[in-house]
């Protein structure tokens, strides 16, 4: 199975017309600041039966608080205790947002959470020791965890590979960067725009990328039941409805 949806409410319209267009959609506001978990229950009450919440994990867990992003997270924290947040510390403070995040995949009947870490928290022997603390000391709930590694670790994917395999975790990756190297029945895809760098916001993808995706996604579907494919671009709207037809017309 093939599922594809955006990073965030990128349709014109608001939620219902997002609703309209896609069964999926991986929520961004979870990242920069928790919603109440009313909120969260009211976006799962509007939302089809069938629509499929995935979400990213709130950036006090992955992110220092030196990240410009956190001016957004708007917590009173004590100086003394800002460097117990980020790059998956196995600290108390850490486990308490995740716990807090886990109860917004419960209100969202999400399955997956994705962890997304920055390249600052690059490949080395304290961030391996980290990142097997923090996920293996979590509790889970049946939701799965995803992880996109940036920085050094693409350079180091055979760590990552262990990690992932030893930990269950989902490999987060963009296919036309990378193939995925964790053993589970999911695949998670998030498309960055193609260019020189690791992202590339304003790319648009043409016709041709997207049969190149689907020819990349149809192989990936040999080793995985479900294929997840998130755009994460400017035009991702546009792209997304594209290359969800595009799916649709071969009969997958």
């Amino acid at each position: 199975m093939i599922k594809v949806g955006c990073c965030g409410w990128a349709v014109k319209g608001g939620k219902k017309a997002y609703f309209e267009l896609f069964n999926l959609i991986e929520l961004q506001d979870t990242f920069y600041k928790l919603p109440k978990i009313e909120t969260a229950k009211k976006w799962r009450e509007m939302a089809p039966i069938s629509f499929e919440f995935t979400l990213k994990a709130w950036q006090v867990i992955t992110h220092p608080h030196t990240s410009p992003t956190w001016r957004r997270v708007k917590l009173k924290i004590e100086t003394n205790k800002l460097d117990k947040y980020g790059f998956l510390r196995p600290t108390e403070e850490n486990f308490r947002a995740w716990e807090d995040t886990l109860d917004i995949c419960h209100a969202l009947n999400a399955k997956i959470c994705v962890f997304q870490t920055p390249p600052s928290f690059g490949f080395s022997s304290d961030n391996v020791r980290n990142v097997e603390q923090f996920f293996s000391s979590i509790k889970r709930d049946q939701v799965k965890i995803a992880w996109e590694p940036r920085g050094s670790w693409n350079e180091n994917l055979n760590v990552v590979k262990q990690l992932c395999n030893s930990l269950d975790l989902i490999h987060v990756v963009d296919i036309f960067k990378r193939e995925p190297v964790s053993r589970t029945s999911i695949c998670y895809i998030r498309l960055h725009g193609i260019g020189k760098g690791e992202v590339n916001y304003r790319y648009k993808y043409t016709n041709e990328d997207l049969n190149l995706l689907l020819e990349k996604v149809k192989k990936l579907l040999s080793s995985y039941e479900e294929v997840y494919v998130l755009f994460n671009n400017i035009y991702m709207a546009d792209d997304a409805l594209r290359f969800k037809k595009l799916v649709e017309s071969k009969g997958i």
